[in-house]
């Protein structure tokens, strides 16, 4: 009922505040005999971690993660694996001048309506602090999945505030801090630097895609496949908005091109985005999300405080000027955890999964 679990078979608890001693979560379900260590985990840690760049908040974070539980000689044993992170370079006192005062935006309004308290360090629960855990348990389910099916997941960004990124490869994507699948980000660094400059924020585009999926991943109705995604990437800070394939371009679409027809050697297009009725088709799933802009920023602009009288916010702190920056690595740990769950509902369903019979899918 809290809203800190997210899935069932496999079920990752989140735990946490922004400036409290530590974050992490608690993973129950993961199956038993896969070698992990945490070395395993810290690599997409290290992919999120702020810090990393000018163009991100300059808290700076190790995020070095401890299992707890879960793991013995090295390999998991079924029951529920604990992750911890602690935090180590708080600035609780950035946040003392708008302890009363609601942020245009932001969640401290709604949470101090909801729960008669909040914690303004740094957001408390509602900050994106609380992806770190997110891509914790992500890189587990990433590791099984890549091991026992051979999924991949990777994301790019394709837009920070009006600038629209061309695809090139994703070969260029670890390559600069805004995960751009271009080779030339000197025009992305220029708008940063401007808007940082400016005291203000922007969003952004982030697309993501599983390649090497199993056909047949997903339920009928309302456990589908990709309502699930939906709901998992609504779940992330910041997200207006979710697109599976060709999202809201299917509305100037015709039937006839829309369709992903198919032939012997597999599907012709995937506007589909890997998903047909809420179930895998084998090709790769292709999400996009909008994010909205950071709601930290020291623009100062007209609010209200606790009382209800009009105030001025300025937020001072180290804050992402476009959260959506690092935001890749945490959507590729919410489409593992989406993928992961509906594959041990396969399992435990119909048995292992199918190979496809008719159309061999092709990768879009």
């Amino acid at each position: 009922m809290s809203g800190n679990t997210f899935g069932t078979l496999f079920a990752v608890t989140n735990f946490g505040e922004s400036h409290g001693p530590a974050i992490g979560c608690v993973i129950d379900g993961c199956p038993p005999g896969m070698e992990l260590t945490e070395a395993d985990i810290q690599v997409e840690l290290d992919r999120r971690r702020p810090g990393t760049s000018r163009h991100v908040t300059q808290r700076a974070e190790p995020d070095r993660v401890e299992i707890l539980s879960g793991v013995y000689e090295g390999r998991t044993t079924g029951t529920p694996i604990a992750l911890l992170i602690r935090n180590t370079d708080q600035r609780s006192k950035d946040y003392s001048a708008i302890a009363q005062s609601f942020r245009p935006g932001h969640a401290d309004y709604t949470y101090w309506h909801k729960f008669g308290i909040r914690d303004p360090r740094g957001g408390g629960r509602s900050s994106a602090r609380l992806t770190a855990p997110t891509v914790a348990a992500g890189a587990v389910a990433r590791k099984w999945l890549r091991e026992r099916y051979g999924v991949q997941f990777r994301g790019c960004m394709t837009q920070v505030g009006e600038i629209a990124i061309p695809f090139e490869s994703w070969d260029h994507v670890p390559n600069n801090p805004f995960f751009a699948p271009i080779a030339d980000v000197s025009q992305l660094e220029v708008y940063m630097d401007r808007l940082r400059k400016a005291g203000d924020s922007c969003g952004a585009r982030v697309r993501v895609t599983a390649s090497g999926m199993p056909v047949g991943l997903g339920e009928p109705l309302f456990d589908k496949l990709d309502a699930d995604i939906a709901f998992a990437m609504m779940g992330l800070n910041a997200v207006k908005g979710v697109e599976i394939g060709a999202g809201f371009a299917s509305v100037a679409q015709r039937g006839s091109t829309h369709g992903d027809s198919m032939s012997p050697q597999g599907f012709l297009s995937n506007n589909a985005g890997g998903v047909l009725g809420g179930i895998s088709t084998g090709q790769d799933l292709d999400v996009s999300i909008a994010i909205k802009p950071t709601s930290s920023i020291i623009t100062p602009r007209e609010s209200i405080d606790t009382a209800g009288q009009s105030v001025e916010v300025v937020t001072k702190g180290r804050h992402d000027p476009c959260v959506g920056i690092r935001a890749t690595p945490i959507v590729e740990a919410l489409l593992a955890l989406v993928v992961m769950e509906h594959a041990l509902r396969q399992r435990a369903q119909c048995g292992d999964v199918r190979q496809a019979v008719g159309p061999i899918p092709a990768s879009a």
